[in-house]
């Protein structure tokens, strides 16, 4: 998948997340980023891709940041009510923030749309402080809805977006693995089939705890929470002051690849 279709595939799930399906998605996903988020500390926060989700509304950190392969009027001004700087990145695989200058980044389903998955993580683990979390977003391949995707590529009937290659969790945890970002908690959602209207979601909302005991790894989606982890280093707790965090800001990307003199 080239850089053109990527974002034409990006563009094909900004559409779908607007169904009752989509909302449905939404909802579970900004609640489970909710619980993650608000308790994770630092100075400076990214989401990457999909406005439409806000990861961030719960964080505290001082500098929230949208990087987006394109934002419209009304996306600037809903992120610029958010607290949120926006910067724009037209491909994921080069982010415009230097080496060790983030705490926390959430990709939304960002990778399985992506030209270069693995790539875009490498940028992730880049970007990312000694410690530094990402938290993925992502459609479980093993679930109803995986299953009806692959039944809509025979019949040309599809329900998520064509485009998508969708990662197993597995997949994913070893894709971590080899950038040494350790899986912390992982999360597993919407049980409800695959249906189109919201009447029919919201009378399989009994779904949702039965899918959490008896079914836990077959929800349609999937959240992973990862830390960076440094070999030979220990972190022994938060030496941030005031001082630091007035300096500690993301440099933009002119000055991606020249050292942070403030690090």
């Amino acid at each position: 998948m080239d850089s053109a279709a990527s974002q034409k595939s990006i563009i094909a799930l900004d559409g779908w997340l607007q169904t009752p399906a989509g909302a449905y998605v939404r909802a579970w996903e900004e609640a489970c980023l909710d619980e993650l988020v608000v308790d994770m500390f630092g100075y400076n926060a990214v989401q990457i891709g999909l406005p439409q989700i806000d990861a961030l509304r719960a964080n505290r950190m001082p500098n929230k940041w949208q990087a987006a392969t394109r934002t419209s009027n009304t996306e600037q001004l809903e992120l610029s009510r958010a607290g949120k700087q926006i910067a724009v990145a037209l491909d994921f695989a080069e982010l415009p923030f230097a080496s060790q200058s983030l705490d926390l980044v959430v990709l939304p389903h960002v990778l399985e749309f992506a030209a270069e998955p693995h790539q875009v993580l490498r940028e992730v683990e880049r970007v990312l402080i000694a410690e530094g979390q990402v938290i993925i977003c992502g459609f479980n391949p093993a679930s109803l809805w995986g299953l009806r995707q692959g039944v809509g590529k025979l019949t040309r009937s599809h329900y998520l977006p064509v485009a998508g290659e969708f990662i197993s969790m597995p997949r994913m945890k070893d894709w971590l693995k080899l950038l040494n970002l350790g899986v912390s908690r992982s999360h597993f959602g919407c049980y409800a089939p695959p249906c189109r209207t919201a009447h029919w979601i919201e009378r399989c909302a009994f779904l949702e705890p039965a899918g959490q005991r008896w079914w836990p790894y077959l929800g349609a989606v999937y959240m992973v929470h990862a830390i960076k982890r440094v070999k030979g280093m220990t972190m022994i707790g938060p030496a941030w002051n005031k001082k630091s965090a007035a300096a500690s800001q993301a440099v933009p990307a002119t000055n991606r690849k020249h050292k942070n003199t403030n690090e």
